[in-house]
Order: C-alpha cells, then structure tokens, then sequence
C-alpha cells in the first residue's frame, strides 16, 4: 500500500525563524565588546596623562635644582658684638700697651637652601696690620637659611708691636680713648642639598671695630 505524499510546500520564513544563524553576534555581545573598547580607551588615556603629568613634575623638579643650585652664595660670618670680662689693662700716652680679655660673639649667616658644614678656622684680630689676638673657630654646621651664633674669649696684646708703632700710634689712640682693630677670616666649607650635592663654598669676614677704653664697649663695627 503506497504511503500518502503530503501536498504541504514548507515555509521559508517559518525555517528561518525556527533556525537562526549561530555565527551571528547577539545585541548582548555587540554591548560588552563596545564597552570593552570603551574601558580600554579610557584607560589608555588615563596612562597618558599620568605619563605626561609625571614628565611635568619631573622636569619642574629639575629646574627647582638648578635655579637653587644657581644661585647658591657664600655664607657671612660677621663680628657680632664683644664685651670685656676680667681683663682689661691699657697702658698710658707715654707707657702704651693693651692687655684685653674679650668675649666675643661671631655670627654665621647661611641664606642658601642646603646646609654650610665649614671647617675650623682662625679669626685674627690686627693692630694697624699686625696680629695681636686669634679666636680659634670650631668646625660646625649652619642650616639651611638660618643664623649661628659662636661665642669665643680672645685674648689681645700689644707685645707683638713694634716699638716705632707702640710709640707713636698705640700712644696717640690710648690718649683719643679709642682703640681701632681689624678681624679677618676665611672658613672653608660646602653647601649640602639632601646630601645629593655638594657645593664648595667659604665664609670670609673683612671687620673694622673700635674699643672705647673709657667705656670698655666694642662698637662701629663694619663689615664686607
């Protein structure tokens, strides 16, 4: 007995519909890529401005140095001021001497942004261009834009003058009351910045000064 053949054509549509093509990306798929992307992008960005960012600060960071290092001065050591203690012995017009016992108080400018580290030094106080008194200097540190203040006794006397000078100008200055003096001094050191860089640099002092023998003050103290 022959088997019925069925009349019915089968529907495109309906096969379509009924088998969707696998490869195809779904909408959801689409979505995750292009956010994917999205992120990526950003992140790409982000990188570059961190890269360009640190680049800036890098570059202001060595320019920073450089103008600092630049500018880098030497430090200032001055007289400060002096008081007599025990000592004070001045001869007359016709007899003239000095004998003096001076505490004095030296300063130490440093107006660089490192640290000065100096080395010890001598101050020599002079009588018309003779010595006739040291102050012996320790080594130290100064910091960065700051003052020390170094307190040192010297002891000054005339015996090292010749007799011509003791004569003729000691005599006349114990008889105005005044008694001029000189101080000089160079101490050598460095500038240190966060210990990277060190600078050789030196503080030098040029002072004039004036004893008042009647007073027993220093002062017009000037100094280069």
């Amino acid at each position: 007995m022959a088997e019925k053949i069925s009349d019915e054509t089968p529907n495109p549509e309906k096969i379509n519909d009924e088998s969707p093509n696998p490869l195809a990306p779904s909408n959801d798929e689409e979505s995750i890529t292009a956010h994917s992307k999205d992120q990526n992008r950003k992140k790409q960005m982000k990188c570059l401005l961190y890269i360009i960012l640190f680049a800036v600060f890098q570059t202001g960071i060595i320019l920073l140095f450089v103008l600092i290092f630049m500018r880098m001065t030497n430090p200032k050591f001055r007289v400060r001021s002096g008081s007599f203690i025990d000592t004070f012995n001045v001869g007359t017009e016709a007899s003239p001497s000095f004998d003096l016992g001076m505490n004095t108080q030296f300063m130490v400018k440093n107006t660089n942004f490192g640290h000065f580290k100096y080395k010890d030094g001598t101050v020599t106080f002079a009588y018309k261009g003779i010595p006739v008194g040291n102050a012996m200097i320790e080594k130290g540190r100064v910091g960065a834009r700051s003052t020390k203040k170094v307190d040192v006794v010297v002891k000054l006397r005339s015996n090292g003058l010749s007799l011509n000078t003791r004569d003729n100008e000691l005599g006349s200055d114990i008889s105005s009351g005044v008694l001029p003096l000189t101080s000089s001094v160079k101490l050598k050191g460095k500038i240190h910045l966060m210990e990277v860089i060190k600078m050789k640099k030196y503080a030098q002092m040029n002072c004039s000064m004036e004893i008042d023998i009647n007073s027993r003050t220093l002062g017009n103290i000037i100094c280069k």
